[in-house]
């Protein structure tokens, strides 16, 4: 088990920065991906934002690209986003993810969201 708890969001003017942080616990051994997503409002869909996957690569939407970076640090088994430049398209719940390792599989891992919102 890996829990998974967010934190940073708020309100913000656009061309403003936010930073999120994301704290693991659990079984931090059997996480092999660690990442963000956005459910905007009104779309069930959680959308890829930023995420370390296996390898140490890092992938990031289309959208964010020069605008978010995210970052980590293993010894707190904290992941971070870095938002800057934001839009009000970048309204929305962002959740951390952790792709796990589990016996005879893999599973997915997610926080509670935290709620960013862009607006004048």
């Amino acid at each position: 088990q890996v829990q998974l708890v967010e934190s940073g969001g708020g309100l913000v003017q656009p061309g403003g920065s936010l930073r999120l942080s994301c704290v693991a616990s659990g079984n931090i051994n059997s996480i092999y991906a660690m990442g963000w997503y956005r459910q905007a409002p009104g779309n069930q869909q959680r959308k890829l934002v930023a995420a370390f996957t296996r390898g140490d690569s890092i992938d990031y939407a289309d959208s964010v690209k020069g605008r978010f970076t995210i970052s980590r640090n293993s010894a707190k088994n904290m992941v971070y986003l870095q938002m800057n430049s934001l839009k009000p398209e970048d309204t929305g719940v962002y959740y951390c993810n952790a792709g796990v390792t589990l016996t005879g599989g893999v599973a997915t891992s997610w926080g509670q969201g935290t709620q960013v919102t862009v607006s004048s």
